[in-house]
């Protein structure tokens, strides 16, 4: 406001001294009063443009130190939340991964993990939170620590489900949610139990090709109470799940087109083969060449892929 009213009263002086110049230029010379008027209207407003343009200074050095303020925060924040992430991976659980998350604004609202238990078990989840920046990661570090306490003392994947679905609902307002699907890997049956929240379907390749894993129930946080179904699933040596955020299939070419799942399944089943990084540097070059824009929303992907245990192999 200060300057604002600043710059007013300078507007008023220039124009003051800019009427008497023009009404007295005949007078100038001959009379002392119009000479002093102007010579105390030119010398007020460049004493109050210079006020101004101290203060503008003022502002702009308080706004570039705000400015480092919140670049300091934001940079804090995406270290703690990288990680977060898994470091490395297990390698003696029957499952192979490999990951990647690409946020869109710096703080990313996309989570996944994978956790090897005492027991044998290995869970693997990700998430999509529906708020996005440093809220978003306050939440995503909060589903985390809440998921690896309730995994890791034995809760059964529907109950783990459920217990994360109360807690959302409980310290968030019903604007935020976060689609989930969350697996639990049982290496001596190799079977694999899952729950869905809302989030999409994993693509599936190999002997359980056409599978649709997509039991569960509503988006964690959305109703208190929510009941949510466990789905099953037995992997081979070579079955792979490619699970994603929506920031992959929604990326958008220059014509408005989305990438959509069919064409992130082909990239997949185009390397299938191949080891998962390949894999998963394939997807991004596909996607890249697709839409060389930057994203607009997180793009996460966990590739899974079952392997042969020690005496198989």
């Amino acid at each position: 406001m200060s300057a604002h009213r600043d710059r007013l009263y300078l507007v008023a002086f220039l124009l003051g001294a800019g009427a008497l110049l023009f009404a007295g230029r005949d007078l100038l010379q001959g009379s002392v009063l119009v000479t002093w008027g102007l010579t105390f209207g030119g010398t007020t407003a460049a004493v109050v443009l210079g006020v101004s343009l101290y203060r503008v200074r003022l502002d702009l050095q308080a706004s570039r130190l705000e400015l480092a303020r919140k670049e300091a925060e934001l940079s804090f924040a995406l270290q703690v939340q990288l990680a977060l992430f898994p470091r490395e991976f297990p390698a003696s659980s029957g499952l192979e991964f490999t990951a990647v998350c690409i946020p869109a604004r710096g703080i990313s609202g996309d989570y996944y993990d994978v956790i090897q238990l005492q027991d044998g078990r290995l869970v693997f989840a990700i998430a999509d939170i529906s708020v996005k920046g440093i809220s978003a990661a306050i939440l995503m570090a909060n589903l985390q620590a809440l998921l690896r306490a309730m995994a890791d003392i034995g809760r059964s994947p529907g109950e783990v489900v459920s217990r994360l679905n109360h807690h959302l609902n409980q310290v968030t307002d019903e604007s935020r949610f976060a689609t989930f699907f969350y697996a639990e890997w049982n290496p001596r049956d190799r079977l694999l139990s899952f729950v869905n929240a809302g989030h999409l379907p994993p693509i599936v390749i190999g002997s359980c090709r056409g599978s649709r894993l997509d039991k569960g129930g509503f988006p964690l946080g959305v109703f208190r109470d929510a009941d949510f179904e466990v789905g099953e699933l037995t992997l081979q040596p070579g079955d792979m799940l490619v699970l994603y955020s929506d920031g992959i299939t929604e990326a958008t070419s220059d014509s408005g087109e989305q990438f959509e799942e069919h064409r992130l399944q082909q990239a997949v089943e185009e390397r299938c083969g191949a080891p998962l990084p390949e894999i998963q540097s394939h997807i991004l070059d596909a996607l890249n060449k697709w839409s060389d824009k930057e994203p607009e929303d997180d793009m996460t992907m966990l590739i899974v892929r079952a392997v042969a245990a020690a005496g198989e192999r």
